[in-house]
């Protein structure tokens, strides 16, 4: 995903001791917003975590930094880092390279809440990226931006009529074509759901 890194400031003092010199870190991916698992840091896990940019962990069992993925290849590709209130625990927002737990499923904690925009935006840039035979999305990526732009202008006035005849199914139908072919047109921008909703929140803030 090309999402902008969001830890270039300092981080506070952290509070080391607290945990003898290890802090917990959750790792949650800035896409689905799924909590992905939970590990910890000392202080040269955290260092090598930010200056190689991939999620680094002091190992309690091995006794040494150990890389998530140096061994399968699922590397977790840091977005951000931030701490807690207390500034004992941390929070790092980490884009997945496959499975993150041992057992081959995206998440440690099975049923962790995610959302499911996030996951097709995830789907879409995958997608994109390895451009599978017979996949719908393929095609529209290999039309060009034109094509995709095409499309989501014929979703938008069909949602538009969608509504205007008040049929709820063929609203929502028409809703969810319009949304599906705005993601695939962000991406061929290089553009992300998470870099509209940024938008949106600094509108807010406003």
């Amino acid at each position: 995903m090309n999402m902008k890194e969001t830890d270039s400031t300092e981080l506070p003092d952290l509070d080391w001791d607290k945990g003898a010199g290890l802090l917990p870190v959750v790792v949650q991916d800035p896409a689905t917003l799924q909590i992905l698992m939970l590990g910890y840091m000392n202080r040269e896990a955290l260092a090598t975590t930010r200056t190689t940019r991939r999620v680094t962990f002091y190992s309690r069992s091995k006794q040494r930094l150990w890389t998530k993925g140096e061994s399968s290849g699922n590397f977790l590709d840091v977005v951000s880092i931030e701490a807690d209130c207390d500034n004992d625990t941390l929070l790092v927002m980490a884009h997945p390279r496959g499975p993150t737990c041992h057992l081959g499923r995206g998440s440690c904690f099975p049923t962790a809440p995610g959302t499911f925009i996030g996951e097709l935006d995830a789907l879409i840039a995958e997608r994109e990226r390895e451009r599978p035979f017979n996949s719908y999305t393929t095609q529209l990526f290999e039309q060009g931006i034109r094509r995709i732009a095409q499309k989501v202008g014929e979703e938008g006035v069909e949602t538009a009529i969608a509504g205007v005849a008040q049929n709820d199914a063929e609203l929502l139908n028409e809703a969810a074509d319009l949304i599906y072919h705005l993601i695939v047109l962000l991406r061929a921008r290089e553009l992300s759901v998470r870099d509209v909703l940024r938008v949106l929140e600094d509108r807010h803030r406003e």
